[in-house]
């Protein structure tokens, strides 16, 4: 199969044909219909994510067609399907409890086993699979990835979002979008915040109540005085210490924080100011990824028509351009995230 293989750090992905997948017993191989480029992949290109080693193919943002099916996969060759990107073993004590996102023993494709930057994909663990929606496109579908479920598990789960509550998103890269969007669907009144004119701007068009340039001043401040008080719930979605000290800094007491942008390298110790939490009575929360049986509410409020993410798809590309794509991570982002759509150029 043709696939993009991460050769050495900070080079250009090299386009090269290699072995077809193995299909596992409980897995599947799918043709891959189309796959997101994610800051998470930027990590593992740049060296930062201790997983990713030179060899890698990366893409963990995915949906396929069955093309073979394990014997024990519950799958059927032609099946359309997305993937969430923890693959859980469905079997040990979190897989149970319903937190599979926790699993100890869960499958990566794209960080550890080859993902889906190629043609074709071995899925194990394929339980964990949903069914593609007739009427979703595939570029859809992959641009959910891990950004929009991420996103729903925090606010719907981490964070317990209600409506009429104040939202702060810091960073409106692809997890902050998709933050963004979903508060809003929720009932949440939102603030976004961000460096890029151009990305400010499309958060309004987004239906942000307000954005702002975090170089103008105290964003902290301007979000407490817009709010009313400070933010109920805030979102950092980009991974670094400036961000989550004004995301802390910005809620109101007992404020919910919840950490979504993945600190990793050199960001993933920060100085964060804990006094914040104490003196407000603050709640911080993790989030890693979405427990797959959640899968069907958020691909219900898609076909409900409660929520549109198409808004976020900015490109769709070929999988020779996706080094390319990757490299662009590296400095100020254009507004929406990138698809891969065609694998044969």
């Amino acid at each position: 199969m043709r696939a993009a293989v991460l050769r050495e750090y900070r080079k250009d992905l090299s386009i090269e044909t290699v072995a077809d997948p193995v299909c596992e017993d409980d897995g599947v191989v799918l043709r891959t219909l189309a796959c997101g480029i994610c800051r998470s992949d930027w990590h593992g290109w740049v060296g930062e994510h201790p997983r990713v080693k030179p060899g890698q193919i990366p893409g963990h943002e995915y949906c396929g067609e069955v093309v073979v099916a394990g014997p024990r996969s519950g799958w059927a060759i032609g099946d359309k399907v997305i993937a969430p990107f923890i693959l859980a073993c469905g079997t040990c004590p979190a897989c149970r409890s319903g937190v599979s996102n926790t699993c100890p023993d869960q499958r990566l494709p794209g960080f550890i086993e080859p993902g889906a930057f190629a043609e074709y994909v071995g899925v194990p663990h394929a339980h964990n699979l949903a069914r593609l929606p007739d009427d979703m496109s595939p570029v859809l579908a992959a641009g959910l990835g891990c950004r929009v479920t991420t996103a729903f598990h925090a606010l719907t789960d981490r964070a317990a979002l209600r409506p009429g509550e104040w939202l702060a998103v810091h960073g409106t890269g692809g997890i902050g979008l998709a933050t963004l969007i979903l508060g809003r669907a929720l009932g949440a009144r939102v603030v976004a915040v961000d460096i890029v004119p151009e990305k400010l701007d499309h958060a309004r068009a987004l239906g942000a109540d307000a954005a702002l340039d975090a170089r103008a001043g105290d964003v902290a401040q301007a979000i407490r005085d817009i709010t009313g008080g400070g933010a109920h719930v805030s979102v950092e979605a980009l991974g670094i210490a400036q961000t989550t000290n004004a995301s802390l800094h910005c809620l109101r007491p007992l404020g919910r924080h919840v950490q979504v942008g993945m600190p990793v390298g050199h960001t993933a110790r920060m100085d964060i100011d804990m006094s914040a939490v104490y003196q407000k009575n603050l709640a911080i929360y993790g989030t890693r990824g979405m427990p797959a049986h959640k899968y069907p509410s958020l691909l219900g409020m898609i076909d409900a028509g409660l929520v549109d993410f198409m808004p976020m798809i900015a490109r769709q590309v070929a999988l020779s351009q996706a080094g390319a794509e990757l490299a662009l991570f590296d400095g100020p982002m254009a507004p929406g995230v990138a698809v891969i759509s065609d694998f044969a150029a």
